[in-house]
């Protein structure tokens, strides 16, 4: 059974720093929307880093591969709410291309840490 220390990882690091980010931006976000697009984007940008971190801690290369797939989803779903923040107008469309070039570089070394993992599982 191997173990995965998170805190080494750098798309740990970086998704933690996104947070941070993500956070920042939301204050910027209507008032009204503090319990709707608001919170479910808070929700979705900490599922990333948590998964990942939670994944580490499964003891197996296939359980550490299933959640690193379950942040993955997490990305996907919070770019999509970025998208719909930039069609409500809560953001300058130059800050939501940039958060989401951010957090596509994030998602690729996800999924090429997947890949691995799962490449490993196969073997």
């Amino acid at each position: 059974m191997e173990t995965h220390n998170f805190r080494n990882l750098k798309v740990w690091q970086l998704s933690v720093d996104f947070v941070t980010a993500i956070y920042q931006l939301t204050t910027l976000f209507p008032n009204d929307e503090k319990f709707g697009l608001s919170s479910q984007i808070k929700r979705s940008v900490v599922s990333i880093p948590s998964n990942i971190a939670e994944g580490s801690g499964r003891g197996s290369n296939k359980e550490f591969a299933r959640f690193l797939s379950i942040s993955l989803a997490s990305s996907y779903e919070l770019e999509t709410q970025l998208i719909v923040a930039d069609r409500l107008n809560f953001l300058a469309e130059t800050i939501v291309q940039e958060i989401i070039r951010k957090l596509h570089e994030i998602q690729k070394m996800i999924f090429s840490l997947h890949k691995k993992f799962e490449s490993q599982i196969s073997s």
